[in-house]
């Protein structure tokens, strides 16, 4: 994961400011956890990181770039949501393989990266299976396999293991 830095990065949704200033620095690798009751701002703040959500104020770096006024896309943060957010039509292998796939990477890399994320996370078996037909801790996993495919600098878990 790459350097990652907020600077005095607040949220309010009118008069409810949900993020008081924050100063925040994780270094590269790093692994943190925000933990806190419902509606304390965890989501927020990653949205606010992902580029899903604007801040209030302040600045949001990723490796030493400013990201702040950065579409999502540009960002190159791959997010997992509490809900898995799958799509129902499509295999675990069109799931894991979908975003490559839209940003025009080479059948042969899709194939070959979406083979290393299932083989990592135990859904070789379920490739051809569609999100329907998985057990909830197999479609927590076709998400996150999701997000490794695309080996972005930063990765963002709203509560994956709910």
């Amino acid at each position: 994961m790459a350097h990652v830095e907020f600077r005095q990065i607040t949220k309010s949704f009118g008069a409810h400011e949900v993020i008081p200033p924050l100063d925040l620095d994780i270094d590269r690798g790093e692994f943190i956890v925000l933990v806190g009751p419902s509606g304390c701002g965890k989501t927020t703040t990653l949205r606010i990181l992902a580029g899903l959500e604007t801040a209030s104020s302040g600045s949001v770096a990723i490796a030493g770039r400013d990201v702040t006024g950065m579409r999502p896309g540009e960002r190159d943060c791959a997010m997992v949501f509490q809900n898995y957010a799958l799509y129902p039509h499509m295999s675990v292998r069109g799931n894991i393989g979908y975003a490559m796939k839209v940003h025009g990477t080479p059948k042969d890399e899709i194939a070959a990266r979406v083979g290393e994320a299932a083989a990592l996370l135990g859904l070789d078996p379920y490739l051809d299976r569609k999100p329907a037909n998985l057990s909830g801790g197999q479609r927590q996993r076709v998400a996150i396999g999701r997000a490794l495919v695309r080996k972005p600098e930063v990765f963002l878990f709203d509560e994956p293991l709910s």
